[in-house]
């Protein structure tokens, strides 16, 4: 029988958000897996855990990974924990998870902090319906791709980012997205934790003057549906009622269903739109 890998949330700060449950399975795994061990075994220590650690983390995660899914099929149990927080979000540990269930390891999560989730709570902006970006991409091409589709987004937005890189994100966000609301969080769950409601604009008039510290969760706000909704009017009456009916004719639209398109796109009535065409004959 296969072992099973345990995704052990840690705490993003305060080590009072450990929970009991993964205290126990630490100290009763065969191994745990940690993305850093010089940063893990403090935690370990405060815990009197002194189960054997090995290192998981992004530099070796698809080598390693075959080595630990070696040990749990032969029947080793194994714990994975990130530096802070729960491991598989913006963390190599998808990795191991998509191999452990191909081999058909079992995989259980032991739920607990999540910095992405603790600033959503606390950024007084929408929580319905969010999505997560974590840190946008190094490459310039692949970045730029992503914030071409934030544009759009109607969703509050979740994003990573370290205290050294904050402005220049901040400018790229400004100048994708235009002025929003955003929240700036760090130090999450400490004693000097910092949660900072402001705008995009005035975000980096307060960075030019005060240096950034910490890492930071950035919760920014989607574009409203109000706004979506005149930029889609506006794009509409860009064209002539002409070009936009044979925009829907062209992708086998009969005329009055595309006239009826025409007309919603535009808000306006059905009839506005037969007697342009036709005029009153």
């Amino acid at each position: 029988m296969p072992g099973t890998l345990y995704l052990c949330a840690t705490p993003i700060g305060n080590l009072g958000d450990m929970t009991p449950r993964v205290v126990e399975t630490l100290q009763t795994v065969d191994v745990i897996a940690a993305e850093d061990t010089r940063n893990s075994i403090k935690l370990l220590n405060h815990f009197d855990i002194h189960t054997p650690m090995t290192s998981y983390h992004e530099y070796n995660k698809v080598e390693k990974a075959h080595q630990l899914v070696g040990q749990l099929l032969n029947g080793q149990n194994i714990a994975l924990i990130t530096d802070a927080g729960t491991p598989a979000i913006s963390d190599p540990g998808e990795v191991l998870v998509r191999m452990c269930q191909e081999q058909n390891v079992p995989v259980t999560s032991l739920p607990g902090p999540a910095a992405c989730i603790t600033a959503l709570t606390l950024s007084g902006l929408s929580t319905r319906r969010f999505c997560f970006e974590g840190f946008l991409p190094a490459d310039k091409k692949e970045k730029k791709a992503i914030l071409e589709e934030l544009k759009t987004e109607s969703r509050t937005m979740i994003l990573y980012e370290a205290p050294h890189h904050l402005i220049r994100t901040l400018e790229e966000l400004y100048a994708a997205l235009g002025e929003r609301r955003i929240t700036l969080c760090r130090e999450l769950t400490k004693k000097f934790e910092t949660v900072f409601p402001t705008t995009l604009e005035k975000a980096l008039d307060y960075y030019k003057t005060e240096e950034p510290r910490g890492e930071y969760v950035l919760v920014v706000e989607g574009k409203s549906p109000e706004e979506k909704r005149q930029e889609e009017i506006a794009s509409w009456e860009s064209m002539s009622i002409e070009e936009h009916m044979a925009y829907y004719e062209e992708q086998g639209m009969d005329n009055k269903s595309a006239m009826k398109q025409v007309a919603k796109d535009r808000g306006v009535g059905k009839r506005e739109i037969y007697q342009h065409l036709h005029g009153n004959s």
